[in-house]
């Protein structure tokens, strides 16, 4: 069961209108901290009382009229509000407030702020509160803090909310320092850190690379029982071991969790793809997958992908078929690139060893990388066209090797050297010289320019088969080409 200060965090963020509601309107300064376990009635089936979810209700209106305006109109929404007499008290300013914010536009927060004394009224904590949380929308951690130590300073006492989210903009920008000093700051007016702000630190110390640091800390809000450690705890340290290459101590962190009874979601579990696919263990993930499923956390389009780029980054290209064909079953979307890099790896497992099962899978997911594309090679990458065509000339699939290197140079594609004289080579073998011709035919069409062994192939194919006349004319071409074959047109 959540203790009581975690549902009014929860709470907090969900609903802060609900939670300004709670502050005494009538006194800008409020210098006593028994409001934080005030929390909304619960007299309905949302748990918050009928005025404040009408409140909330209208916030959202307001959020969704200002993202709706133009770019250059979004400003009159405060005129006319202003104009409609809908300013008059600190509750509605502070409304407008935050639905500013809310609706990502901090700059015009900021400026309703400054025009504030003309509305002829005064701050509150909840205003300075919403105007902390503006200035690190606006990447201002500096005039944020002195936002901060000025209502320390002058009695208001900013709420869990303002402070989560300047610590949490400080800790993301490496600032550790001056998260802790936020946090003496606040402790000095006996401000007691939630969990979630220690995971800021945690996640902090981590992001600069303070990884012993920040399992210290972990150890000891364990053992001083200082707040209750919840799985997003455990998940930055875990997060912090397996970006320097420590993914087994991770695992141990997460085995520690489980015996805490304590849920981890499918960011923990990514967080180990990586570490591990990182450290050249990706093996170790399928370990990882199977872990998942007995937890009941479906792994997402990330777990997948994380894996199978692993996979395929060291070589493990069959598992990673295994797991593709997983993702496709499930109706996940393969990107481009990984589907790129797994055709490639199949090609060339099969180039090397010649075995037909690899063959099969790589003709599997070139069918269904076509299938995806719309006509214009946007799927496709010109070195994994290049590697499939090689591929079914080796496997003995001429006529599709002759048609797919047609439509690569079609789609604007350039063939390589290697891969076009393996189809005029493997047509001219099987006798189909006229076939073989067309491709050099097309070449031409299209401003590529054969290499010498190209036409060799050709006129020595030519001249096999008794086409001794062709064989003039690709000679004659090659010449024109500025090229002299090698190969002659037999007489």
């Amino acid at each position: 069961m959540p203790s009581p200060i975690h549902v009014f965090h929860s709470l907090l963020l969900a609903n802060p209108i609900c939670f300004y509601k709670n502050f005494n309107t009538n006194n800008n300064k409020t210098h006593h901290a028994s409001y934080a376990l005030n929390l909304p009635e619960k007299n309905n089936i949302t748990g918050l009382p009928i005025k404040e979810n009408q409140t909330q209700f209208g916030l959202k209106l307001l959020v969704d009229e200002i993202k709706g305006l133009p770019f250059k109109d979004k400003d009159e929404i405060i005129s006319r509000r202003k104009l409609n007499g809908d300013l008059g008290t600190i509750f509605e300013f502070n409304e407008l407030l935050l639905a500013l914010v809310t609706a990502e536009e901090p700059h015009l927060a900021l400026k309703l702020f400054d025009e504030m004394s003309s509305y002829g009224l005064e701050a509150d904590a909840w205003t300075f509160s919403i105007v902390i949380r503006c200035y690190c929308e606006n990447k201002n951690l500096d005039e944020a803090e002195r936002v901060l130590r000025y209502m320390v300073d002058n009695g208001f006492l900013p709420n869990f909310s303002a402070i989560n989210i300047l610590m949490n903009s400080l800790c993301k920008k490496g600032k550790l320092q001056r998260a802790f000093g936020v946090l003496d700051l606040m402790g000095g007016i006996g401000f007691k850190p939630t969990v979630q702000i220690y995971n800021c630190l945690l996640k902090g110390l981590c992001y600069v690379g303070r990884v012993e640091e920040a399992f210290d800390m972990l150890m000891r809000m364990k053992k001083d029982s200082i707040v209750e450690v919840d799985m997003y705890s455990y998940t930055a340290v875990m997060d912090g071991f397996c970006k320097v290459g420590r993914s087994d101590e991770a695992m141990e962190l997460l085995n520690e969790a489980l015996g805490r009874s304590l849920s981890p979601n499918v960011v923990t579990f990514n967080t180990l793809f990586n570490g591990f696919c990182v450290e050249g263990r990706p093996l170790e993930g399928i370990k990882i997958l199977k872990l998942m499923r007995e937890r009941n956390c479906e792994p997402d389009s990330i777990s997948y992908s994380t894996l199978l780029h692993g996979l395929l980054k060291w070589r493990k290209t069959k598992t990673a078929l295994r797991i593709f064909n997983e993702l496709v079953g499930i109706g996940l979307k393969v990107d481009k690139k990984m589907m790129n890099s797994l055709l490639r790896g199949l090609c060339r497992r099969y180039c090397r060893g010649r075995k037909e099962d690899l063959f099969q899978d790589a003709y599997q997911v070139f069918g269904k990388m076509k299938n995806d594309d719309h006509g214009d090679g946007s799927v496709f990458e010109p070195s994994t066209y290049d590697l499939m065509i090689q591929t079914l000339c080796i496997g003995k699939k001429i006529d599709e090797a002759s048609v797919n290197l047609q439509t690569m140079i079609q789609m604007g594609f350039s063939p390589q050297i290697i891969t076009l004289n393996g189809v005029i080579q493997a047509l001219c073998v099987e006798g189909k010289v006229n076939e073989a011709l067309f491709v050099l035919v097309l070449l031409n069409e299209d401003g590529i320019v054969p290499s010498r062994g190209s036409y060799n192939l050709l006129i020595d194919g030519l001249n096999k088969h008794g086409h001794s006349l062709g064989a003039c004319n690709v000679y004659g071409a090659a010449l024109k080409q500025g090229l002299i074959p090698a190969k002659k047109p037999h007489q």
